[in-house]
């Protein structure tokens, strides 16, 4: 295959960026998006100049850290994958492709597709601990759980913290991410003590991060690589107008079955 790449160039945070031109020949449609991106790279760096900056790690769907918008997309043409899950065979020989960071306010530009998503980070620190007994390690199944509130729970914390929700929402909302933090632990024994409390600090820290307001537009869920429920917001939202109700001044004991 040969493409046609225009990819945002962009020095440090200080400067301005734009998008520039490369040619990739001889790409198998069965390398990833970022292997593609290496091959690129090792031309680059052979022509004596500076390679693009992206951030990778496990390139296995897991760790969330190669978000990137492709041809205007999160994560690029396949529903449902990472952008490192994502193979040029999405592509056809001659294709022109855009590549561009993330766009929102609370994730500036680092360096080139390279974003600081330390808000995001900040968001989970907001909501504080987890209130758990101590002494020796329970049985598997000494505390009780539905199985609709476990599926629930799961699907929730599949959540990889991508960015992808913030970037896709025309309003750069984080309320899909913050949401599903929230909902794991809302429908799980373990997260009852702090419940309320936690979903009021990360509701709050998120609105302090400069992320727009959910207007419920539905792009995040089409563009989480996990294919996280919109659900999970209005479980946000429930429990977040009830810790408002109550002020702070109580808590909940009791695990729910279900959103």
């Amino acid at each position: 295959m040969k493409l046609t790449l225009h990819v945002w160039r962009q020095e440090s945070p200080d400067t301005d960026g734009r998008l520039e031109t490369y040619e990739a020949d001889d790409i198998s449609p069965d390398m990833s998006f970022l292997e593609m991106l290496d091959v690129v790279n090792e031309r680059l760096i052979l022509d004596g100049k500076r390679p693009i900056a992206f951030d990778h790690d496990c390139r296995e769907g897991i760790c969330g850290s190669c978000g990137m918008m492709i041809n205007g997309i999160a994560h690029g043409p396949a529903r449902g994958t990472a952008t490192c899950q994502l193979h040029m065979r999405s592509f056809n020989d001659g294709d022109e492709i855009i590549i561009e960071p993330w766009r929102a306010r609370a994730f500036p530009v680092l360096k080139d597709l390279c974003v600081n998503r330390g808000a995001l980070d900040r968001i989970i620190q907001a909501g504080g601990y987890v209130s758990v007994n101590t002494g020796g390690t329970p049985d598997a199944n000494a505390v009780p759980i539905p199985k609709v509130a476990a599926d629930y729970a799961m699907d929730a914390a599949a959540c990889i913290g991508c960015g992808a929700c913030v970037a896709a929402c025309p309003n750069a909302s984080a309320s899909l991410f913050t949401a599903a933090k929230v909902t794991h632990l809302a429908l799980l024994p373990q997260g009852q003590p702090e419940r309320y409390r936690r979903a009021a600090k990360m509701v709050e820290q998120m609105d302090l991060e400069g992320f727009g307001s959910c207007s419920l537009f539905g792009e995040c869920q089409e563009a989480c690589p996990k294919m996280i429920s919109l659900d999970n917001i209005m479980q946000m939202n429930r429990d977040f107008v009830k810790a408002t109700l109550l002020g702070g001044a109580q808590e909940s004991n009791v695990a729910t079955g279900a959103m």
